[in-house]
């Protein structure tokens, strides 16, 4: 019987959907549960488990959490737990402890906001959450990192354990399906008219409208670049309302009202790309690898990011876009104004982001570096060798090897359906 994977995740889960797909295509049984919507999973034909997931720090809520995952591991007894957020990072693997058979897989898509912010309450908040990291590392078979600078902090603050520990750029993007979203949506030009754009200069930003995202500096950029150039307009594009005590206020929005508008969350992502000049990330955060950075250099946009892990991950500074740093809104506007002046240069490095993000981050090859990592555990599992520990701590000694090295031996035992290595990033 093939092996069962199940997927944790928080309240953007549906996003996995296409993974899930094609892990199932690699011979996989797939299920999901988490704090999203089940009707996308319902839809795609794959078992959905809500699961309650305070995204706030919540001590009591996140007992209970811990208790309707372990009783859904022994319900389920799936072979392999995959969990991905903040707190299914840390919960999955506590549940699991007591589940037979059961291997837990997490990916560290971003460290999130306590090890972002630099206030009081993170400060204090953050020695905690590496105590639970450790504890939690008791547990896990392997720990995937999007991107080297998390994996480096995880080394540097001994929060591993004795798990795998493998760098997977990405959550993978599946390419073809964004073209034909793109291509089969409203026009450019459709688009601009129905926003009252007509033929001005548009920036884009496609995130949660959070002080920890930089929306704030996003803000004192965008006044900069208007009193420069009064015709450009900046399309801010994600939820507010729902990021509680984080949330820039509508005050602060309506102070930049003619120049800024805010559309909320919003499902024609693609189509609104294709309707902009310019990409602003203006984040704070310790990122993954950010889905809004994978999907401008797809849709041919010129991006300006701030220096921060995740993002110097798709854009190289100078190359394929911009790097500026956090909180440093005359360098962002700065940068917003060269690429819409100098429109080769900025033709130019959106190209070389698009031909980065085709050849790195695709969704096919992603899963195939999930699936060898999968079958790595599962071999190890069903094997009767008993130094699986010693195995282990080999492979975290190899951890990230050189692009274009073989991986450890450890990682070796592929099956005749796997013929890629996972590598890193370039």
């Amino acid at each position: 019987m093939s092996a069962h994977v199940l997927c944790v995740g928080g309240e953007d889960h549906s996003l996995r959907i296409p993974f899930l797909h094609a892990l199932r295509q690699r011979g996989f049984r797939v299920s999901a549960a988490g704090s999203g919507k089940a009707e996308p999973f319902a839809q795609a034909g794959i078992a959905f488990f809500p699961v309650p997931l305070e995204r706030f720090v919540n001590p009591l809520a996140d007992w209970r959490t811990l208790g309707s995952l372990a009783r859904l591991f022994a319900e389920l007894s799936p072979d392999l737990v995959q969990s991905f957020d903040t707190k299914p990072n840390l919960l999955v693997p506590l549940a699991a402890r007591g589940a037979r058979a059961v291997s837990v897989v997490r990916t560290i898509n971003g460290l999130g906001w306590i090890y972002s912010s630099r206030s009081l309450k993170a400060s204090l908040l953050s020695p905690v959450y590496r105590n639970l990291h450790r504890l939690a590392a008791r547990s896990t078979a392997a720990t995937l990192f999007q991107n080297r600078d998390d994996m480096a902090f995880f080394e540097r603050h001994h929060l591993l354990g004795s798990g795998l520990p493998r760098l997977i750029p990405g959550s993978g993007i599946d390419v073809d399906k964004f073209e034909r979203a793109r291509l089969t949506g409203p026009s450019r030009k459709e688009l601009r008219q129905t926003l009252r754009l007509s033929d001005t200069e548009v920036v884009i930003t496609v995130t949660r409208l959070t002080r920890q995202k930089g929306i704030p500096t996003l803000l004192e950029a965008a006044a900069l670049v208007h009193a420069e150039r009064p015709g450009v307009r900046f399309l801010l594009v994600g939820p507010r309302e729902s990021e509680g005590p984080l949330a820039v206020s509508e005050a602060e929005l309506e102070r930049h009202a003619a120049y800024v508008t805010a559309l909320g969350r919003r499902s024609d992502i693609p189509s609104l790309l294709q309707a902009a000049d310019v990409f602003a990330f203006p984040t704070e955060y310790r990122e993954g690898v950010p889905r809004a950075l994978l999907e401008a250099a797809l849709a041919g946009l010129p991006i300006v990011a701030t220096r921060m892990p995740g993002c110097s991950d798709v854009v190289e500074d100078g190359k394929s876009g911009f790097l500026v740093p956090p909180r440093s809104p005359r360098l962002l506007a700065g940068r917003i104004i060269k690429l819409l002046q100098e429109q080769e240069t900025a033709a130019v490095m959106s190209a070389r982001a698009t031909h980065r993000v085709r050849q790195e981050f695709g969704l096919d090859l992603t899963v195939e570096r999930y699936a060898r990592v999968y079958d790595d555990i599962l071999n190890a599992s069903q094997s009767a060798l008993p130094d699986r520990e010693d195995l282990n701590l080999h492979c975290l000694r190899q951890a990230a090897p050189p692009l274009g090295t073989d991986m450890p031996d450890c990682a070796e035992r592929e099956p005749a359906h796997a013929p890629h290595r996972i590598l890193g990033t370039h």
